[in-house]
Order: structure tokens, then C-alpha cells, then sequence
């Protein structure tokens, strides 16, 4: 079952995000801002050609930092680099 996307789960993932991040998540960000669209297009991302970049990057708010912190916050696995081992 896929988390939902809509405001409701982002202001749930940014009030849980200042919980740690699950100890199995492995990976690091390949830039593909496909996160920066939930739900809807982040006003700081930036297109570049092919790459997506945040202009706040330095600065970032952090349920963008730790996104996705849980597997089951994880709303672009097809996408995101970063994956959960199994324990």
C-alpha cells in the first residue's frame, strides 16, 4: 500500500521530520526531484537541461533533507535512489 499524496501526508512528513531516519535506508539523492513535486511542484526546484537542482539546497527544510525517511513515506521508488534494506 502506497502512502498518499496529497497536503495532509506532507505536513505528516514535515511534523515526523524531525525523527531520526530508518536505520536500513541506504542510497543518497541522484537528483531526479521527483520528490519535489509532493503533491505539488516545490517553488525552489530548479530545471537545469536533464538535472533537477534546489535553489535552497544549503538551506533546505528537513523533510526535503530526509526524504524518504521511512519505506513507507517512500512515494517515488521507481525513481528514488534511496531503498530500504530488509532487516
Amino acid at each position: 500500500m502506497t502512502a498518499p499524496n496529497n497536503f495532509k501526508a506532507k505536513i505528516k512528513r514535515t511534523i515526523t521530520s524531525v525523527l531520526p531516519v530508518a536505520k536500513n535506508r541506504t542510497g543518497h539523492c541522484s537528483n531526479c526531484g521527483q520528490c519535489c513535486y509532493l503533491p505539488k511542484k516545490c517553488l525552489f526546484l530548479k530545471i537545469k537541461g536533464a538535472k533537477n537542482y534546489c535553489s535552497i539546497y544549503k538551506i533546505r527544510p528537513l523533510n526535503c533533507r530526509k526524504y524518504p525517511r521511512t519505506e513507507a513515506e517512500c512515494l517515488t521508488p521507481n525513481t528514488c535512489s534511496f531503498h530500504f534494506k530488509k532487516e
